[in-house]
């Protein structure tokens, strides 16, 4: 379940990509796929060691091509690792809303980031969150858990300002915002609720069935309660310097994603139960 549009957001082999937060590690798996460099951070620890297990699983299973490398590590998003200028691409979802310093991890990713080079942001949507606040205490008043909802005026605003230039943003997970404000409804811990049990399998089903019916649907519902709001910007070149031609707006529709191996999608259909809640 991607929330990054790789049409709008292009990759080429060989491009060095820094998922950001990267949890689980839905994004870094579809940059590993379309033959970049990756490097996926994240300070959870086990996350990072799940991540580098499915990494070697999509090696052995022939899903990576030649050329491509996939690294998993344990990182401060507010201390990044790493030279100035070392990526060119930044993907930092559903992370920004978790981080009292997002102006913080705004300016590293900058730094890190080369001239020419594109970010994507997502956050959750102010629109269906702030219901889910309504709706739960329980939902964001944990540790870790979600501290702020941005308005969409206001996460461009903070990108501008760090030096980022946007040029695109859509809406995504129309299909999941219903499915949390019932958790919310019945309880964000409580999974033996029928409605939500009930909505839970339509998105597995969605996920791993891929149907006509909820692709259209899901398109109609983006842009009226899409659950994230994503944002495309480039990293200016800087004065005196010859831009090249990398602003990252698409030419034409990026290629689909290779079809998983068969050992690696028999890893993939056991997780898919847990990715149907993910999008938080």
């Amino acid at each position: 379940m991607l929330t990054v549009d790789f049409s709008r957001f292009p990759l080429a082999p060989g491009d060095r990509v820094l998922d950001l937060g990267c949890g689980a590690g839905r994004h870094a798996f579809e940059c590993y796929r379309r033959g970049a460099q990756v490097v996926a951070l994240d300070q959870n620890g086990d996350e990072i060691r799940e991540v580098a297990k499915w990494f070697a699983a999509m090696e052995e299973a022939g899903e990576a091509p030649a050329g491509a490398s996939a690294t998993a590590m344990e990182g401060d998003a507010l201390a990044l690792p790493f030279p100035d200028d070392s990526f060119d691409v930044v993907i930092i979802s559903e992370v920004m809303e978790h981080i009292p310093d997002d102006k913080g991890v705004l300016a590293e990713m900058v730094r890190v980031l080369r001239p020419g080079g594109r970010i994507a942001v997502t956050v959750p949507r102010y629109g269906p969150e702030k219901i889910c606040w309504t709706l739960s205490d329980a939902y964001h008043e944990v540790e870790g858990g979600h501290i702020r909802i941005y308005r969409g005026d206001e996460l461009l605003g903070k990108m501008r300002e760090a030096g980022l230039e946007p040029y695109g943003t859509h809406h995504a997970h129309g299909l999941h915002s219903p499915y949390w404000w019932l958790k919310c409804a019945f309880g964000v811990d409580n999974d033996k609720a029928l409605p939500v049990q009930a909505y839970h399998k339509l998105l597995v089903w969605d996920i791993m069935k891929k149907p006509l019916a909820t692709w259209l649907a899901e398109r109609a519902l983006n842009p009226v309660i899409g659950k994230s709001f994503v944002v495309y910007a480039t990293k200016p070149h800087l004065p005196g310097t010859q831009a090249a031609d990398d602003t990252g707006v698409p030419a034409e529709a990026a290629e689909p994603a290779a079809k998983p191996a068969p050992r690696a999608r028999k890893a993939a259909k056991s997780s898919a139960k847990s990715s149907a809640g993910a999008a938080k």
